[in-house]
C-alpha cells in the first residue's frame, strides 16, 4: 500500500506539474488532459489500440525488471527486441502449417533473445564487465545488423520501404481492431514472471541475490546462477517484444527505418520502474504508458504542439519512475561496492 500511495501521489505531482507546463504556454491544462483521455479510452476503437500499444512495452518491462531483481542494470532490451522482430519475420522464408509457423517463429526468436543475452553474461560473471556497457554496445550492433538485414536481406521487392510482410499463418489472430492474441502471449509471460520470482526457488534466488547478495552466498544459493538465469529470461522476453510487432501488429512487417519497431527496450525500462520492477506492476505501467502514446495523437488534433505533449508525458512519467530508480541506487550501491571489494 505504501508503494501504491507514493506511486499515486507521483502521478498526481506530474499531472500538476504537467498542467503548469501547458498553463504557461497558454494552453488549457484540463481539456487535454481530457482530449488525452477520450483519444485513448472514449471509445472501443481507442481502447483496443492502447492496449494494443502496451504490450510490446510489457515484455521489455519484464525484462528489466528481472535484471533488476537479481542486482542487474539491463539496458539490453532493444537490441534483444531487435533481433528478436528480425528472426521472427525471417521464419516466414519457411514453409510450415498455420499454427505451427507461429510457433516456431515465437521459438526461434526466444533463442535469438537468449543468444544476445548470453555474451552479457559472460562478460560479467567472468570477468566483471558491467552489464550498462556490454548492454549498450550490443544494442549498437544488433540495430545496425537488423538494419542491414531489413535493408538489403528481407526488403520487398515492390515496396522498398519495408520488408515482405509475414504470412497469414505466421500471424497472431485479431481478437477485435488493432488487438491480437499476442494479448495472451503477453499476460501468460506477465503471470510466468509473477509466479517464477515470488513462488519458484530460482526466482527467489533471484530476488535474494539481488537484496544482498553475501548474505544469499552464505545461504548456499549461487549468485551468479541467479544473475544468468535472470539476463537469459530477459532475453526471451524482450525478443518477444519484437516477435509481436512484427507477427501481432500492422504493418506485419519492419520499416526501412525500424521506425515501427520503435524504442520499445528502452521504454520498457520507464514502464519497469513506475510498476516497481513487479511482473503484475508492469501490466498497469504500460497500460499507462500506451494511454499517453494513443491519447498523444488526440491532444495534437486539438492544437496542443507535438513537442509540448512531449514534455508533458516526460514530466509525467519521470514523476513516476523517480521514487523506484531511488530504491534501487539505494540498493545497489551497497552492493557494487561489496563486489568490488570482493574482485
Amino acid at each position: 500500500m505504501r508503494k501504491l500511495a507514493e506511486t499515486l501521489l507521483a502521478l498526481g505531482l506530474g499531472i500538476l506539474v504537467g498542467a503548469l507546463v501547458m498553463a504557461l504556454w497558454g494552453h488549457d491544462p484540463w481539456s487535454s488532459y481530457a482530449y488525452l483521455l477520450a483519444g485513448a479510452l472514449g471509445n472501443t476503437r481507442a481502447l483496443l489500440s492502447t492496449i494494443s500499444r502496451s504490450l510490446g512495452l510489457v515484455l521489455t518491462g519484464l525484462t528489466f525488471a528481472v535484471g533488476a531483481r537479481a542486482g542487474l542494470f539491463n539496458i539490453g532490451a532493444q537490441g534483444q527486441m531487435l533481433l528478436g522482430a528480425v528472426v521472427a519475420l525471417s521464419c516466414g522464408l519457411l514453409r510450415l502449417p498455420a499454427g505451427v509457423h507461429l510457433v516456431m517463429a515465437l521459438l526461434f526468436a526466444a533463442i535469438a533473445g537468449m543468444i544476445w543475452a548470453l555474451p552479457v553474461a559472460v562478460l560479467k560473471l567472468t570477468r566483471g564487465v558491467s552489464e550498462v556497457i556490454s548492454t549498450i554496445m550490443l544494442n549498437w550492433v544488433a540495430h545496425w545488423l537488423v538494419l542491414y538485414l531489413v535493408v538489403q536481406k528481407l526488403s520487398d521487392p515492390i515496396l522498398g520501404q519495408r520488408t515482405f510482410t509475414a504470412p497469414l499463418g505466421m500471424r497472431f489472430p485479431v481478437i477485435k481492431g488493432e488487438l491480437t492474441w499476442a494479448l495472451a502471449l503477453v499476460l501468460a509471460t506477465a503471470l510466468f514472471f509473477w509466479w517464477f520470482l515470488w513462488h519458484h526457488a530460482k526466482g527467489y534466488e533471484i530476488r535474494a541475490a539481488g537484496l544482498n547478495p553475501r548474505a544469499a552466498a552464505a545461504a548456499g544459493i549461487s549468485v551468479r546462477g541467479a544473475m544468468f538465469t535472470a539476463l537469459l529470461l530477459g532475453g526471451v522476453a524482450a525478443a518477444w517484444a519484437g516477435a509481436i510487432q512484427v507477427l501481432g501488429r500492422f504493418p506485419y512487417a519492419i520499416t526501412s527505418d525500424l521506425a515501427n519497431l520503435g524504442s520499445l527496450g528502452f521504454d520498457g525500462i520507464a514502464v519497469a520502474l513506475i510498476g516497481r520492477n513487479h511482473p503484475l506492476g508492469i501490466l498497469a505501467g504500460a497500460f499507462f504508458f500506451g494511454t499517453l502514446a494513443t491519447g498523444a495523437a488526440k491532444m495534437g488534433l486539438r492544437g496542443i504542439p507535438i513537442d509540448m505533449i512531449y514534455i508533458v508525458q516526460g514530466v509525467i512519467v519521470v514523476s513516476m519512475a523517480a521514487p523506484e530508480a531511488l530504491r534501487l541506487i539505494r540498493i545497489r550501491r551497497p552492493a557494487v561496492a561489496l563486489r568490488e571489494e570482493e574482485g
